[in-house]
């Protein structure tokens, strides 16, 4: 899961101003957004906005949903072709699971988090905490591959995301994402232009999509982050080259981590790869130091000629995750405040390891083991 925390907009349309307060029925039964700026705003909605409750508690009663006519933001533009649909209630997480600090808070708020923010030291983990960093993506990764096994043609994301709540409570895991910043599912599933942190939902995966799907698992104190873009269906030999060249980008990259390197360099390799093939590169989301904290230093952008602060060095772990975009790099966001699009509409591609410095180059933490079973097609994207 990327790094980028976004400031909420008002729902009411035409408003534009920044919204602090929530339609408390919306909290209840888990549609995201849903923000004003005053109770004017509020009032001056509800015509439109009560037809959301009505939609979302017919799902929740097990009635089919209507996604056709589901519209949470009247007179919002959207860049692609891609609609939200309804979502399903918040899911739980047992008791006996240890949580971050965020999972409680009422607004989702990490204070391990707000208490680093600003510092550029980046943590170098000792023997024993790389061995819990090790663990925690090794489960990562095998809750990926749930996921991936269950990507096909007619599968909701809503469905996807049940399965991978099961498969991380299965691993006495926490899911990361759920409650970051009121984050309301247990992963990311980023569609066609949506570039990353896609609220999974009731919308069947159709023939030729791309989807992202971004796993983060919260395991005896630590956090893995690994993610992948699949095909669904027959998908366009334009999608096979953007997803092939994201891939490419996220390997060359690997490529060069060891110590000494420095953490704006990254970006250059990644931009150079993509524009040779005539992508762009998305720059308002990077990838992110990570240990028991979520998100930390250093802060790893994918752009060219970044100013970003740090030297590799054994025992520092991060993430490096490239989007890629069809056309302009520049994004924008839906009304949930989460979902990042293409500003044109045109498709984007992910895909991310977390990564363990050490004495020589690099161990890949949230690699695929060789007795995982099948091969994905991330193993063979290279042949």
């Amino acid at each position: 899961m990327s790094l980028a925390v976004s400031s909420r907009i008002c729902d009411s349309p035409g408003c534009g101003e920044t919204a602090k307060l929530q339609c408390p029925t919306c909290i209840k039964i888990g549609i995201p957004g849903s923000y004003f700026c005053s109770q004017e705003c509020f009032k001056g909605a509800w015509g439109e906005h009560k037809k959301l409750h009505k939609l979302a508690k017919a799902q929740v009663n097990g009635e089919k949903p209507d996604n056709d006519n589901y519209n949470p933001w009247p007179g919002f533009r959207f860049t692609g072709s891609l609609r939200p649909a309804p979502l399903s209630a918040t899911r739980t997480v047992p008791d006996n699971i240890t949580r971050p600090d965020y999972a409680n808070h009422p607004n989702g708020i990490s204070e391990s988090e707000k208490q680093m923010r600003g510092t550029t030291n980046i943590r170098i983990l000792t023997d024993e905490e790389q061995e819990g960093m090790r663990t925690v993506c090794r489960l990562t990764r095998e809750i990926l591959d749930v996921a991936a096994q269950a990507s096909a043609v007619g599968v909701a994301t809503d469905e996807i995301d049940r399965l991978v709540h099961e498969a991380t409570i299965d691993r006495d895991c926490y899911p990361s994402p759920l409650n970051y910043f009121e984050f309301p599912k247990s992963c990311c599933t980023s569609i066609n232009e949506v570039i990353c942190h896609g609220i999974p939902d009731m919308r069947p995966l159709q023939d030729g999509d791309i989807m992202n799907v971004d796993i983060s698992a919260y395991h005896r104190g630590y956090h893995g982050d690994a993610n992948e873009t699949f095909f669904v269906g027959n998908v366009s030999e334009n999608a096979k080259k953007l997803v092939k060249t994201t891939y490419e980008c996220l390997k060359l990259a690997i490529d060069e981590v060891k110590p000494g390197v420095r953490y704006r360099e990254i970006g250059n390799i990644i931009q150079k790869h993509a524009q040779a093939n005539g992508f762009s590169v998305v720059r308002s989301y990077c990838g992110h130091g990570i240990n028991e904290l979520f998100h930390t230093a250093p802060s790893v952008p994918h752009y060219g000629k970044n100013k970003a602060i740090g030297i590799m060095k054994p025992g520092q772990v991060f993430t490096i995750e490239p989007m890629i975009n069809e056309g302009t790099w520049r994004d924008e966001l839906w009304p949930d405040n989460w979902t990042a699009v293409t500003q044109d509409g045109k498709l984007s591609a992910q895909f991310e390891h977390t990564l363990l410095v050490t004495e020589t180059g690099c161990e890949v933490l949230t690699r695929r083991l060789d007795n995982n079973g099948q091969p994905h097609f991330m193993d063979t994207m290279s042949s």
